[in-house]
């Protein structure tokens, strides 16, 4: 059956379930009404069964079809080390809660229906797992442990609970403390453990790298690129022919640098600056991607397959060969390139009156770093302003033009959630040297300003062209997760205007960061304020980014390392050339949806490996201070412990068990951990010394506790 009928036949069959004039039905009965002949009665049920599935329409106990109650739902399972679980619904704010008898076989990642149990005996919704319909764990990384006739894994991914049994002749030779990646073979039950085979020896656990390359295995990160994708990447040029300049705006006598990091290498945007008057002129000109990864080519498929570039502690693992993001795509000093380039005209107050989005060609005369901008425009470093002489005013109008578009985006309320991101340095056996916050400074912030304004005329742009588009969208906070919050934040004398049935404006969330700054419990409250925030995402709806505080934004700025990006240039660029007629439109307006979605979820699974690989390196950092005193603030406080964040952003959690002088209770309306008897208390954004006392690396925490000559001191 094609797809088109397919879809046009469920589309049908609901509108017939749902409509007041049909009782339920039987199969024969809808067969009948929608013409379906006996030929195609098998694809029907199919059809039938994937609505059923999909929680569309229900089945009732005597055969018949009816409308969805709502009480039948597909999701993500999602495990507990302890046995219970969660399902994930799309669209559903809040998981379903899976109690242990209720699993029913479900193991962590598979696509699951659940049925809704009436009735709350928790604080979540709960239900029980129906069916299983897609496994979603296929392999797992862990370490090693050898039996007399057999061995067993212990997963790294702390989310399974259970070993995976693998018998002696599917070890593959693997011997205790080795990391491997075991493919199962049965998912157990109640009386058996699941099982499986190793596929993959990654290495011995002390081996230098294996561990950070476990993390890459366990979020199944594709490292290598196959054979078609290089045999492509072969063929594309070194330098930029005369023929890709043919037709461009010739921008190579504009004076231009890119900013960024001292390691960084895939330079995918560079900035000009000049004035005229009270007008600025700024340009973005970003790296034309697209002119070398052709739609529906293998090197296309694989980008979006992997979404993004993902930047973990030892190594990068690109979107694109290096070939590239190194080389041809990355704007380099001193050699032409080819560019997609925001020209915008800005007056004194930071409006936008006038732009331009061309296909250029370019040459960046310096390639800098934020270091040393910083250090021309804060520190007015004598030998860095020397040898960068010739660039110096136009920094300088950088920081005037940035300065200016920061507080027209601060008037109209956009929010700054400024937690400090860590920098991990690493010796050549990749173990950890120092870990320290990540500076922000006028460089990086003056970067970050232009990429947000180049991103919201772009955005803006084509939301009123009416062309298919990819946005970056943030929704507003669910107003009951406000509502909690303005209640909490009242018992420290804050107000914010909130109410159950009007969205917060994004300026109260910012007004009330300004209050909150530089008091003892800003960390506590503008933590608990970002937990109130949903998560950003693309969509094909440009619905608006709450924390921006803007109507319209797109990521137009790095197609190097974002899929998205890449995917709108090609969208720029046959608009500019005329091409966008009514087929190419269709054509995006299918395909765009699927790109959105599968490029959130990337974003996501890098964000993850990201963290882990992060936690990893400070757990094995702090193995070296056990036994020593630090100082930190108390960044979470649970039922079953106080976290503490250290200034070098390590965090670590005190165990309730081992909070001294009291048996403590968790108040959860106050985030506070309670001493039944003495009323002692620890709440978030509270200053604390803690002891080291342990590191696990598997699960890659740290324990701390309290020492016992500052609890007396207390």
């Amino acid at each position: 059956m094609k797809q088109e009928l397919l879809e046009k036949r469920k589309k049908l069959i609901c509108e017939l379930v749902e409509d007041e004039m049909y009782v339920p039905m039987k199969e024969k009965e809808l067969a009948m009404l929608m013409q379906v002949s006996k030929a195609d009665r098998e694809e029907f049920r199919k059809v039938l069964d994937a609505l059923v599935l999909e929680g569309k329409i229900q089945l009732t106990s005597k055969g018949k079809y009816m409308k969805s109650d709502g009480s039948v739902l597909i999701g993500t399972f999602i495990s507990n080390v302890r046995g219970f679980g969660f399902v994930e619904i799309e669209g559903r704010e809040e998981d379903l809660f899976i109690p242990e008898d209720m699993v029913n076989g479900a193991f962590h990642q598979d696509k699951v229906q659940v049925e809704l149990i009436p009735g709350k005996r928790g604080k979540r919704q709960e239900a029980v797992v129906r069916k299983i319909i897609e496994r979603g764990t296929r392999q797992i990384v862990g370490t090693y442990e050898k039996s007399s006739n057999f061995g067993f894994v212990i997963p790294d991914n702390s989310k399974i609970g259970t070993d995976i049994f693998v018998p002696k002749e599917r070890s593959k030779g693997a011997v205790d403390g080795h990391k491997v990646v075991v493919e199962l073979t049965s998912y157990g039950d109640e009386k058996h453990k699941p099982e499986g085979k190793v596929v993959e020896i990654l290495g011995h656990i002390n081996d230098p790298g294996v561990d950070i390359m476990s993390i890459v295995r366990g979020f199944d990160l594709p490292v290598e690129f196959g054979e078609k994708v290089m045999n492509q990447v072969e063929r594309i040029p070194s330098e930029v022919s005369g023929a890709d300049m043919a037709g461009r705006k010739d921008l190579r006598k504009v004076q231009m640098v890119t900013i960024d990091g001292e390691d960084a290498k895939d330079l995918d945007d560079a900035v000009s600056v000049s004035k005229d008057g009270d007008v600025y002129h700024l340009g973005v000109h970003i790296a034309d991607v697209s002119n070398y990864v052709q739609e529906n080519s293998a090197l296309d498929w694989e980008a979006l397959e992997r979404g993004t570039s993902v930047y973990l502690v030892d190594r990068v693992i690109p979107m694109l060969p290096h070939k590239l993001s190194n080389g041809i795509c990355s704007l380099n000093q001193g050699v032409d390139r080819l560019a997609l380039s925001c020209l915008m005209t800005i007056d004194a107050k930071g409006n936008v009156t006038d732009y331009e989005i061309a296909e250029t060609v370019i040459c960046v005369d310096r390639r800098m770093s934020y270091t040393s901008v910083k250090k021309i425009l804060e520190d007015h470093d004598e030998q860095e302003c020397k040898e960068y002489e010739e660039f110096v005013p136009m920094f300088e109008l950088m920081e005037e033009l940035a300065g200016i578009l920061r507080k027209k985006r601060h008037k109209r309320g956009s929010i700054d959630f400024d937690f400090p991101e860590s920098k991990i340095l690493l010796d050549k056996e990749g173990h950890p040297l120092e870990i320290k916050p990540y500076e922000r400074n006028t460089a990086t912030k003056i970067i970050e300003d232009f990429m947000l304004i180049a991103n919201e005329t772009v955005a803006q742009h084509f939301f009123w062209l009416e062309l298919p588009f990819v946005y970056r969208t943030h929704e507003y906070p669910d107003p009951e997760k406000i509502l909690k919050l303005s209640t909490f934040l009242n018992n420290f004398g804050y107000h914010m205007k909130t109410s159950p049935q009007e969205e917060v404006h994004p300026k109260e969330i910012q007004k009330l960061l300004g209050k909150i700054e530089g008091t003892p419990e800003e960390m506590l409250i503008s933590r608990l304020t970002l937990r109130s925030m949903k998560q950003a995402k693309y969509t094909v709806e440009c619905t608006g980014h709450f924390g921006l505080a803007c109507q319209y934004y797109c990521h137009f700025t790095s197609p190097i390392r974002r899929y998205p990006d890449l995917q709108i240039h090609r969208i720029i660029k046959e608009q500019l050339r005329g091409r966008l007629k009514e087929k190419r439109i269709e054509h995006y307006q299918s395909k765009l949806p699927e790109v959105a979605k599968h490029s959130s979820i990337r974003e996501r699974r890098a964000d993850e490996a990201e963290r882990e690989t992060d936690k990893l390196k400070k757990a094995e950092y702090m193995e070296q201070h056990i036994g020593e005193v630090f100082e930190g603030v108390i960044s979470g406080v649970t039922s079953w412990g106080v976290y503490v964040e250290l200034p070098n952003t390590i965090e670590g959690m005190i165990h309730v068990s081992k909070l001294p002088g009291d048996y403590y209770y968790y108040d959860e309306n106050a985030y506070e951990m309670v001493g039944k008897d003495t009323g002692k208390k620890y709440r978030l954004g509270e200053q604390i010394k803690i002891q080291v006392d342990g590191v696990e690396r598997l699960t890659r925490t740290i324990d701390f506790s309290i020492p016992i000559d500052w609890d007396e001191e207390e």
